[in-house]
């Protein structure tokens, strides 16, 4: 680190000079970017936060720099991507998906190497693994966001009931049979028609507090923990008594369904991620609140999915390498960290900059940072690569097992025995 007190007036002019010229140079690389920047995402509700807030902002520093954020419909978005890659008609910077799906586009020569970006110094080793090969030596996109499971209370029905956020699992099914028997709200607004829902706002959300976390989930990775272990059965069949808090005909309910119920008042809890404040924000006319998967006991450590959401890499046959780079490096500021974290609450920044968030909501998800071990969905790294695919075997059978027609114990020999059919660390 340059030690400012120490230096001579000559060192300070000459690196004044060079900052001044690094700036310019940097400027300049950006301007000259053939028809500009463009980056390819599936956010494509967040369009014109892009259009209208971050893009400005970039421009404030780099005023002659043109950018396009061009996103695509997020189920279309894989297929998309790798039809414009083959087509060489893809943007400049490709935004990432966590884990196989960018490593495979990294593998088959569509991200460039990014191990000399400065702005991923800004980064832990955390933030950064869901975007670097197995061996730890090439990084290939930069961290964006995360998002975090936990769930989302009707704070008006709560009052109503006079019920208090539940920090134990004792008082989280106290809390629902109260909402139950005493009110005509849905307990829980959650269906398994989708069948994602039941793993990721189900199976991975109150998981981590059985599994500890990461421990668990390494220990799946180097084969010493088993997918019929305690922990997991435990997790399914915490899921299985969620079952008589549903809604009315919750087997055919769709994520639309589960999000209108919430916002319509008729449901009181929403097993949720983060990204669905948003939508709660500009759809629901009262006010909610948050709280973290409940502990067995009080005093337990707790344990949260802060999952590795977003990156953004460089696109390897751009021709605006080096301008993607500046781009990217103030993307790793504390700027554009402060920026999306306010206009898009619940994606939470992955760098280390200390932020304040103004939105109530993502502010408690993100306070959970503080309490809680933090972890992400132990299927997204290297467990579904082969076939049967881990992610979908989750999502299954988690769904089934809600919906009562698989038990927790088959549950958990299903999903350990796909994983051990392709997986040698499980074999």
């Amino acid at each position: 680190m340059f030690n400012v007190r120490s230096a001579s007036l000559e060192t300070k002019t000459v690196t004044k000079l060079t900052c001044i010229a690094a700036i310019m140079l940097g400027s300049t690389g950006i301007a000259q970017a053939a028809n500009g920047l463009s980056i390819e995402s599936w956010r494509s509700d967040d369009a014109n936060i892009w259009s209208d807030v971050i893009i400005p902002a970039f421009n404030k520093s780099h005023p002659d720099a043109t950018v396009h954020f061009a996103p695509t419909p997020p189920t279309e978005y894989n297929s998309a991507l790798q039809a414009k890659l083959k087509a060489g008609s893809a943007g400049d910077l490709i935004t990432c998906r966590p884990f196989d799906t960018a490593l495979d586009l990294y593998k088959d020569g569509h991200l460039a190497n990014l191990n000399d970006l400065e702005g991923l110094k800004q980064f832990s080793d955390v933030a950064k693994s869901a975007w670097v090969t197995d061996d730890g030596k090439d990084q290939f996109c930069m961290p964006v966001a995360s998002v975090i499971h936990g769930f989302v209370y009707n704070k008006e029905i709560f009052k109503e009931l006079n019920l208090s956020v539940p920090k134990t699992r004792d008082e989280f099914y106290k809390t629902l049979d109260t909402i139950k028997s005493e009110s005509r709200y849905i307990p829980l607004a959650m269906g398994t028609a989708d069948q994602w829902e039941a793993a990721t706002m189900g199976f991975q959300n109150i998981g981590p507090n059985y599994w500890e976390g990461e421990k668990g989930r390494k220990a799946l990775l180097t084969g010493e923990g088993k997918l019929t272990d305690k922990a997991y059965v435990d997790t399914w069949q915490e899921l299985a008594k969620w079952k008589p808090y549903l809604g009315r005909g919750f087997e055919a309910q769709k994520y639309s369904d589960s999000q209108n119920l919430f916002t319509l008042g008729r449901a009181a809890i929403y097993p949720a991620g983060s990204w669905d404040i948003q939508t709660f924000n500009n759809q629901a006319d009262f006010e909610f609140g948050a709280f973290p998967p409940p502990v067995a006991k009080a005093g337990d450590t707790c344990y949260i999915s802060d999952h590795t959401d977003m990156g953004i890499g460089i696109n390897a046959s751009s021709t605006n390498k080096e301008a993607a780079k500046i781009f990217l490096n103030w993307m790793a500021s504390k700027e554009f960290a402060t920026l999306y974290a306010n206009e898009v609450p619940g994606f939470f920044p992955l760098s280390n900059h200390q932020i304040d968030i103004k939105d109530p909501v993502a502010q408690e998800f993100m306070s959970w940072r503080q309490q809680c071990e933090s972890t992400i969905r132990n299927s997204y790294q290297i467990l579904s690569r082969g076939t049967p695919n881990l992610e979908n075997q989750l999502w299954n059978v988690s769904a089934q097992v809600i919906n009562g027609t698989m038990t927790p114990e088959a549950a958990a020999k299903e999903a350990q025995d796909g994983l051990a059919q392709w997986y040698k660390p499980q074999q």
